[in-house]
């Protein structure tokens, strides 16, 4: 799957049994608790039902016979009380067990998606993610809530039915003769509905992505002048909604009607010829107000029938789509038999990093774009590299690989002696800290914000951290410090103040490998002599890896590398190769007046 679908998927029998199929899946998990619901249903059934029989007692005994009409209508109260008891109760159920089926699936695909590689998330919509996580488990919760009431309205149509036909055969097959034609109203219902509520939901996820982009986009969008461009996107995906949801709802204006009106023409011919029955003497009065009763008690539960089949239809569609992301599989996932990094020590440093013979291309559409051509390149423990190249070059790439955000086509990324694939995600990403060019932080606390990787930390440590990188001060100009909450994505803060608070949550990390992905790019160059020191004091006895151009920020690296053509091109310090290469000088100059040299160039 290159991202979750934004075209409606096509309406076939395999694709609608497959749905139902995921739903009885879902289901199991919780299928106890669904029994005991349809059983609480099963008893509100007898108490409702229970109630016509002794109104036809009561007026029957208690009334043409001049029986004790108190008793009748205690038994009747007692009934009515019992089974708004149960029905209170029955609807606890539903509402707890729908729930919990919106939680556990929303857990477990937030969970998933987490855990799918970054190329997924390359290509995926955000929208589209968000839609499934929302209003798609929505529609899952709002079958599975339907699911104790349907049961106990099956039973009650059984029911009613069994009694009619026990109390006057014929009156009863002229009265349910409609009954057939609702099945068939119903069944086709279900099929026409199917393919347009999965068109319905697949817009309103292009409209979710709409909204998604120009939200967090907003500077960008008013920079350039472009909210009407933005504007009539999300009007033509309105328009869309607007004009898939119409069809749907002419689908159910000429099927729902039918199974309103079938039920009502029973009841007619229940009031004509049951009314000559009680003229002639062949049946009780009591017995036409209970038969008509029972038959008017059958109107809801079949209506009701028929908008749990289109529930359940919008159901399986919306749990098709979440089960596109859920049955992707993680390319980059945690080995079958993870190793262990070699633990610190003073007889053994830790913080190795080699590159061996790395080949990595970037898949494109349908193409791949060669990067990385070979690439060899080993840091000591302890050593600080500075990686200098043209935009392209592969220089973030090289992160990313560390990181393993992706995995090399060929070749091998050992950390401390052990390939990176060997190694549980969890402990790799713990081992290398990074602070990356494009700064996010979360809507919370600045303390919350650098505590990130290890929540709950002494504060004493978050300050140290921000003393470190050089934030403190500005942090406690904030209106409440530490305690001061960010803004969306951190946005109430300059570019410089964001980074600088990365680089703190990078050291509270406190990784044995740490990667400045262009980490002072953002930071004013009259004020970047404000956290040289600062990363200095980071960077001691710290295998790091520095992505640069700033030649301030490369002479803090022990050692300069330069990458060309996807291979290491020369290596040397900063002025060694000022003064010995003439490609480096180019790259160099060309990215300080903000040119684009060419990856690869001689």
């Amino acid at each position: 799957m290159t991202a979750p679908a934004s075209a409606p998927a096509p309406a076939t029998g395999g694709v609608t049994r497959e749905g139902w199929l995921l739903l009885l899946r879902t289901l199991r998990v919780q299928e106890r608790a669904l029994l005991v619901g349809a059983g609480v249903g099963l008893a509100w059934t007898l108490g409702k039902v229970s109630v016509p029989q002794l109104t036809r007692l009561a007026i029957d005994r208690g009334i043409e016979k001049n029986g004790s009409l108190v008793f009748w209508t205690l038994l009747i109260m007692g009934a009515a009380i019992v089974a708004g008891v149960f029905a209170a109760w029955r609807r606890y159920i539903a509402f707890r067990e729908s729930r919990l089926t919106e939680t556990m699936l929303r857990e477990r695909l937030f969970s998933h998606i987490q855990g799918l590689h970054v190329g997924f998330h390359d290509r995926a919509q955000t929208g589209q993610l968000m839609s499934r996580s929302s209003s798609d488990l929505q529609q899952v919760q709002g079958f599975v809530v339907n699911i104790p009431i349907f049961v106990s309205q099956i039973t009650m149509v059984l029911g009613v039915v069994v009694i009619l036909m026990l109390s006057d055969p014929i009156l009863a097959l002229v009265s349910l003769a409609p009954l057939p034609f609702i099945n068939v109203s119903a069944r086709r219902f279900s099929h026409r509905i199917h393919p347009v509520v999965i068109a319905v939901q697949q817009e309103q996820a292009q409209l979710a992505n709409i909204v998604e982009e120009s939200v967090s986009g907003i500077r960008v969008v008013k920079g350039f002048g472009a909210e009407s461009v933005q504007q009539r996107r999300l009007e033509r995906e309105a328009d869309d909604i607007r004009r898939e949801s119409m069809v749907a709802a002419r689908i159910r204006s000429r099927f729902l009607p039918a199974i309103d009106l079938l039920p009502s023409l029973g009841l007619v011919a229940v009031l004509g010829l049951g009314g000559h029955r009680v003229i002639n003497g062949d049946m009780t009065l009591g017995g036409l107000v209970a038969f008509n009763t029972y038959l008017t008690m059958l109107i809801w539960p079949m209506r009701n029938i028929g908008m749990t089949v289109a529930f359940a239809q919008r159901a399986a569609a919306a749990l098709l789509r979440v089960n596109e992301v859920l049955s992707e599989e993680p390319a980059i996932a945690d080995p079958p038999r993870p190793r262990s990094l070699p633990a610190a020590g003073l007889a053994q440093p830790v913080g190795a990093v080699r590159f061996g013979a790395v080949r990595f291309a970037y898949d494109i559409g349908h193409t791949k774009v060669g990067v990385l051509e070979g690439l060899t390149l080993d840091i000591a423990p302890g050593e600080s590299v500075a990686i200098v190249g043209a935009t392209g070059s592969g220089k973030s790439t090289i992160a990313r690989l560390l990181l393993r955000f992706y995995d090399p086509q060929s070749g091998v990324v050992r950390l401390d002696g052990v390939d990176l694939r060997d190694l549980r995600l969890a402990d790799l990403r713990r081992a290398v800290g990074v602070v990356f060019e494009d700064t996010l932080l979360f809507h919370d606390t600045v303390s919350a914000n650098i505590a990130f990787a290890k929540p709950g930390i002494d504060a004493d440590v978050v300050v140290r951290a921000a003393r470190l990188a050089g934030a403190h001060d500005f942090i406690m100009q904030l209106p409440h410090g530490y305690d001061t909450a960010l803004g969306e994505r951190g946005y109430s803060l300059s570019g410089g103040q964001r980074q600088r608070i990365a680089i703190a949550r990078a050291i509270v990390a406190d990784p044995r490998v740490l990667v400045l992905d262009d980490a002072t790019s953002a930071v004013d160059p009259t004020k970047e002599h404000e956290i040289r020191d600062a990363l200095a004091t980071v960077m001691r006895n710290r295998t790091t890896l520095v992505i640069a151009h700033r030649p301030a920020t490369i002479e803090l690296a022990d050692r300069a590398v330069l990458l060309d053509g996807g291979m290491i091109a020369a290596t040397g310090t900063h002025r060694e190769l000022l003064e010995s290469n003439d490609r480096y000088r180019e790259v160099l100059a060309a990215l300080e007046r903000g040119a684009m040299p060419v990856a690869g160039g001689s």
